[in-house]
């Protein structure tokens, strides 16, 4: 098998502002597996948060294609992945999330199946995705809402944590207004502290907010525990539920817990999450990251086992270079084509696999960009909030 891998910048439509940070562009590394004449592919985003820049990310690919090197074809190497003997076993989970997303494509392209049903559903999954809406203007927020729910949404998601909580509660109040009928989630990203959810969390209640999203600040998943035995809204983990030993800790004791597949490990990760928090009282919610409709492709594939789905990470870019998930109408869609069922659009500029290199003879990560007005050259070590 060959492996290589292209960075690329993907620049939003407008700066998302969350309560740690805001966001313009990200960078994105893509994954390109070739295996006798035929392709798979997969994506990895840098994340401030995740301590996760391109030279790291484009370094633990490198390392990854001498591991891959090892195995005769991308079942083998799937199937090793799936039992943690591949990649490293300190590789971060995004890394791993993106080879194994090459890896099923691939896999699902050489069966002649899509991605679901390598994962045991028979009809392609779709789901109402959350749609978000930034931290600003209590104005510009109601415009946003108003233009959403008339292309369809009917999930959406206000990003809260401003300095003055009085003007997340405007938000959301303009929010409410210009789309009556809307399901509304609430994403604080652990900014306040118990007694601000305490105090704030019956006011967004009368709002009819259906739930709220990591409230408290990750790093002490008890008092996110306690949090939810009295909140008036169902409690989401999301930064406090990272991998399956947090979810087994938070099941039955908060309403959900948002799996990343960036920051679970892929694929067969969540859905050991999924397995684990059957009949536990505590909801499935799938997430995402920021990234092209290939980062969203694999999650996508599973949104039909999630109470919740919030996968718009593509919806927010200015230039997707990819396309076959659907969601500008509210809904995402499974594609029905071989591996993933996704496709580059004509200008995406794809990575050309080459054969692994030995370990002495490890080339300097290829560095490109999306020909794109939306998109610009970026350096390896490039980092770009979360």
């Amino acid at each position: 098998m060959k492996l290589s891998q292209r960075t690329v910048r993907l620049r939003l439509t407008e700066p998302l502002r969350i309560s740690r940070s805001t966001m313009a562009a990200r960078d994105a590394v893509w994954l390109a597996v070739e295996h006798q004449g035929q392709r798979g592919y997969g994506e990895a985003v840098t994340s401030t948060y995740y301590r996760l820049d391109a030279a790291t990310l484009t370094r633990l690919c490198r390392e990854t294609a001498l591991e891959l090197a090892r195995f005769a074809d991308p079942e083998t190497a799937l199937a090793a992945l799936r039992a943690g003997e591949l990649p490293a076993a300190d590789t971060p989970p995004a890394v791993t999330a993106a080879v194994e997303s090459a890896l099923l494509d691939l896999v699902g392209k050489r069966a002649d199946l899509p991605a679901h049903r390598l994962l045991g559903t028979m009809d392609a999954p779709r789901a109402a995705t959350a749609r978000t809406i930034g931290i600003g203007s209590r104005r510009h927020a109601g415009e946003q809402a108003g233009r959403l729910a008339r292309h369809g949404f009917s999930v959406l998601k206000v990003k809260a944590g401003s300095p003055d909580p009085e003007d997340d509660l405007d938000r959301v109040l303009a929010v409410r207004t210009a789309a009556p009928h809307a399901r509304l989630l609430l994403d604080p990203n652990g900014a306040w502290t118990t007694a601000q959810a305490v105090a704030l969390l019956p006011r967004y209640a009368d709002l009819g907010v259906e739930a709220v999203e990591q409230p408290l600040a990750p790093g002490d998943p008890e008092a996110l525990a306690r949090l939810a035995e009295r909140s008036p809204l169902p409690v989401i983990a999301d930064e406090d539920a990272v991998s399956y030993e947090d979810a087994r800790r938070l099941a039955g004791r908060v309403h959900g817990v948002n799996v990343k597949l960036a920051k679970c490990g892929g694929v067969h990760a969540a859905l050991r999450i999924a397995e684990l928090l059957a009949d536990s009282g505590t909801d499935l919610m799938l997430g995402c990251l920021t990234a092209s409709t290939l980062g969203l492709a694999p999650a996508v594939h599973l949104a039909d086992r999630a109470r919740w789905a919030d996968l718009d990470g593509h919806l927010l870019l200015a230039h997707d270079p990819w396309t076959g998930i659907g969601g500008t109408d509210g809904t995402v869609r499974a594609g029905r084509g071989p591996g993933l069922g996704v496709r580059p659009v004509p200008d995406a500029g794809l990575p050309h696999p080459t054969p692994a290199p030995a370990a002495a003879e490890a080339p300097s990560p290829a560095t490109a960009a999306v020909s794109s007005p939306a998109s610009a050259p970026v350096s390896a070590a490039a980092e770009v909030p979360r």
